[in-house]
């Protein structure tokens, strides 16, 4: 599944082709997706400027003219297609089967969102039913802003009983930070994921050295994720723990061998010699 290095990628590459773009045509070719399409989805669309594209988690969202947001989501096996040499939308024997939304913009390109496994998500909201969104409206702070910090995710951490991998997991803590990233930045920080959350905060909620750590361990693992992510593919070769049961730990003169363990129902990879 994309995570949000990955869906940052997209952002950016959508970005120019449809900010400050109209929907000059809009193709739904199933009535759903994970969910229906909304009602109207369509004429909703069409001759609507794209004001802004932006992320929140792993969701994309397009700020339109109309002050409706088109939600979008790329659950397990969604992507975009962008063309800009058609300038119109493709003949019906260029469209790949699972092709489901095509909008063709005015900027002259048409964009396409395929999705496999049709676990992917397109809402389209008004900015009463924004605030009120069953997730985005209970989401923790951006990775990424300046609102998230050691202090921060500290603060979420006091008192949690539950595992410090859960803690990272759950999106009141950080926003959109998955299981890859997860495991990848509790080893850059040296920390396990079998401790208590509590232990990187004091009894007041103050930041310990362990949260320092991890913070920017979060910032540094998901900004170099983003940068090998754009126009690159998802190979596991970028990860230093993930997938890699059995290997060496990758840490110089750790010496320690990286293990697998489910946590949550997902794959969790460390080294139990240097994460503590």
């Amino acid at each position: 599944m994309p995570e949000l290095p990955e869906v940052e990628a997209v952002r950016g590459e959508l970005e120019p082709v449809m900010t400050g773009a109209r929907f000059v045509e809009v193709q739904v070719r199933r009535p759903d997706l994970r969910a229906p399409f909304p009602r109207d989805f369509r004429a909703r669309l069409i001759g609507q400027r794209v004001d802004a594209l932006t992320r929140r988690a792993k969701y994309l969202l397009a700020a339109l003219s109309s002050r409706d947001t088109l939600v979008m989501h790329l659950g397990m096996s969604g992507s975009f297609r962008v063309d800009v040499s058609a300038g119109r939308r493709p003949a019906d024997d260029m469209v790949d089967r699972h092709d489901h939304v095509v909008f063709s913009m005015s900027s002259g390109a048409v964009v396409t969102f395929n999705d496999p496994r049709r676990f992917g998500i397109m809402e389209l909201l008004t900015p009463d039913q924004l605030a009120r969104h069953s997730v985005l409206s209970r989401l923790g702070p951006e990775p990424l802003s300046s609102h998230f910090n050691a202090a921060a995710l500290a603060r979420a951490c006091k008192g949690k009983k539950t595992t410090l991998k859960a803690a990272l997991l759950d999106q009141r803590t950080v926003a959109g930070l998955g299981n890859i990233y997860a495991s990848e930045a509790l080893h850059v920080a040296g920390l396990s994921p079998l401790r208590r959350a509590s232990t990187i905060a004091t009894p007041s909620g103050a930041p310990r050295e362990a949260a320092v750590r991890l913070a920017a361990a979060i910032k540094r693992v998901l900004t170099r994720a983003i940068d090998r992510a754009a126009g690159r593919g998802y190979r596991s070769s970028r990860f230093r723990v993930y997938e890699r049961a059995g290997e060496p730990c990758p840490r110089p003169r750790c010496g320690g061998t990286i293990r697998r363990r489910v946590q949550l129902g997902r794959s969790t990879f460390y080294c139990p010699v240097c994460q503590r």
